[in-house]
């Protein structure tokens, strides 16, 4: 398997240069501290201990997976003492408020710190990853006492946090949920039910596992109006915050599953568990979404990771593979032949790849600052990011994972049959990649969130404010020294408007026209958003250049790879504008007795 290294240079590049991060952290309150110094020295100790620490353990944990017995959950050999120095290190603590015991740092660096370690070993990261979002669903909705027993031992990683929402007859309809909340003397709840598909429900890597549990009470509502949210622990946590007796909570069965082997994917059985209600009865998806939406981006940051783990592997085995001649002449005329990077259409799987990580790595990141001014930005400030989050944040996680996917298997098509045969590590990337484009909900989920609730749904309001911002960024642009990124982007820009309107009116007519084209103008909206912090990067690198400062040959790889990415890539939007409005009549017309077999 290729050797990872962490892709330092460019983050820095985004941080620091194209989101000038220094700049906008010393306006928020409480982020003075990151500055481009503490940013760069967190970024290159975060790199040593993905590379040297979790790296070596990717294919091992994947070969090993874990083990289930009634004791509990077995993870792979090492992932127990990587968590241990993850801990050591402070890690879980980066982004978490000071007040319970965190360092204050900008939600940005623990993004960054996401990336690293889901790039390096992704089935690894999921057994901290789901606990920021515990922290922020305690954080925002938990009280006094459930902040001091819980919140302080999630940051520190002492314990670890799940999310448990699916049930095996319901997945993204919570609706239908079944889970029995009923209440005790002593203001407990006891919890019965069973949650499937439950992420790092199980392990022997921390004390104690805090389980958020959706359930219904007695007298609840149907539908969706009726969840109510829970704590529950896996061991009783006393008066004294120690950890106490077992809780009636139960890991049935590891899933057997098509990749991240090496994070047990779990059955819970909560037979009378107790629980505690944390939010206002009744409201519970409300509160849950606090920990979906920062599930989203991590979900995001994993279709990142699988791309930039398989450019690596493709890059390097691009380099080195020799096969047939170039056909514009012999490229390595003392070999038998040349190495297949100087083929066309290597060259193409190649820079879609770098296009996709590089882009969506600004992207996310651009994602991650807004979060930080949601929190910690002025009223103005905290709505105008708010809005521009609710707008992304779905397109973010669908987009970004499909090409994540679409790049995981272009690094096993560059090795060609050695990149189908496991020692070569390529396939595991791609059955590693293949579950973000389904939890968290689906990219048709996302799609209907998307074009549904934050476009129609908020009277185009949502998507006119970030069409601003890219008016704003092309004004200030204008000329032919960036017409070439600039053009392309207020046109596609434009067009994305144009096509919201004419889906929007056929939708007010007929439901279906919205659910017909959704995954369509999801992906279109994708490729618009990309090309929008294509062309910031590559303003930047051209004034990097013309004032001759850094690495030139870095900037001008930045340039061409923007090219590519107008030139290639963008015009995608061509066969989605076209599938888009072709309607629901093709998909719809047919009688469900005539999809039928033989």
């Amino acid at each position: 398997m290729p050797q990872f290294k962490a892709p330092v240079r460019d983050m820095r590049f985004v941080i620091n240069e194209v989101l000038e991060s220094e700049k906008l952290y010393q306006t928020l309150p409480g982020c003075e501290e990151a500055t481009e110094d503490m940013i760069n020295a967190i970024v290159e100790e975060g790199a040593r201990f993905a590379e040297g620490v979790l790296a070596p353990l990717y294919q091992s944990g994947d070969e090993e997976g874990c083990t289930w017995s009634e004791e509990g959950v077995k993870t792979p050999a090492g992932y127990a003492d990587a968590y241990r120095q993850y801990v050591e290190n402070g890690w879980p603590a980066l982004s978490a408020p000071v007040e319970h015991g965190g360092q204050g740092m900008p939600n940005l660096l623990g993004i960054v710190m996401n990336e690293l370690a889901g790039t390096a070993n992704w089935s690894w990261l999921m057994y901290p990853g789901l606990s920021h979002g515990a922290v922020h669903t305690v954080e925002a909705h938990g009280d006094d006492k459930q902040k001091e027993h819980y919140l302080t031992r999630l940051i520190s990683g002492e314990w670890t946090g799940t999310m448990c929402l699916t049930e095996s007859h319901c997945g993204s309809d919570l609706g239908l949920l079944r889970t029995r909340a009923e209440p005790n003397a002593d203001g407990s709840y006891a919890i019965t039910g069973t949650k499937i598909f439950i992420s790092a429900g199980e392990h022997d890597m921390a004390e104690n596992i805090v389980h958020i549990v959706l359930a219904r009470l007695p007298d609840a509502p149907e539908g969706t109006a009726g969840i109510s949210l829970f704590i529950v622990p896996k061991f009783l946590v006393n008066d004294d915050g120690s950890v106490g007796e077992r809780n009636a909570v139960h890991c049935a069965s590891i899933e057997e599953k098509m990749g991240i082997h090496g994070n047990a994917t779990c059955v819970l059985n909560f037979d009378g568990a107790t629980g505690y209600l944390i939010a206002e009865p009744n409201r519970g998806l409300n509160a849950m979404f606090t920990f979906m939406n920062t599930a989203r981006i991590g979900t995001a940051i994993q279709g990142l990771a699988h791309t930039e783990r398989s450019y690596q592997g493709a890059l390097e085995y691009a380099k080195e593979r020799l096969a047939m001649r170039s056909l514009t002449g012999p490229k390595n005329p003392d070999g038998p032949a040349d190495p297949i990077i100087v083929h066309p259409d290597v060259r193409r799987m190649l820079l879609t790849q770098k296009a996709f990580a590089e882009g969506s790595r600004a992207f996310l990141y651009y994602l991650a600052q807004l979060g930080d001014i949601v929190q910690r930005g002025d009223e103005e400030q905290a709505q105008r990011a708010d809005d521009l989050m609710a707008l992304l944040t779905p397109i973010g996680k669908a987009f970004v994972t499909e090409v994540g996917y679409e790049s995981a298997n272009l690094g096993v098509q560059v090795y060609g049959g050695h990149g189908f045969i496991k020692e070569w590590g390529m396939e595991q990337i791609v059955r590693d990649a293949r579950i973000a484009l389904l939890y968290e909900g689906t990219t048709g989920i996302q799609a209907l969130d998307l074009l549904g609730r934050k476009v129609l749904g908020s009277g185009g309001k949502l998507l006119l404010g970030f069409a601003k911002l890219i008016d704003e960024f092309c004004a200030a642009n204008a000329g032919d020294e960036y017409a070439e990124f600039v053009e392309p982007l207020k046109a596609a820009k434009d067009e994305w408007l144009e096509l919201s309107m004419k889906i929007g009116e056929k939708a007010m007519e007929n439901a279906d026209e919205a659910g017909a084209a959704a995954v369509d103008y999801l992906m279109y909206g994708g490729y618009v958003t990309l090309a929008y912090f294509w062309a910031r990067m590559a303003v930047v690198a051209k004034e990097k250049i013309a004032a001759a400062e850094g690495d030139a040959s870095f900037y001008e790889a930045k340039i061409l790879t923007a090219r590519f990415y107008f030139e290639r890539l963008l015009p995608r939007t061509d066969s989605l504008k076209a599938t888009m409005l072709a309607g629901a009549d093709s998909l719809m017309a047919m009688p469900e007795e005539l999809f039928q077999l033989g």
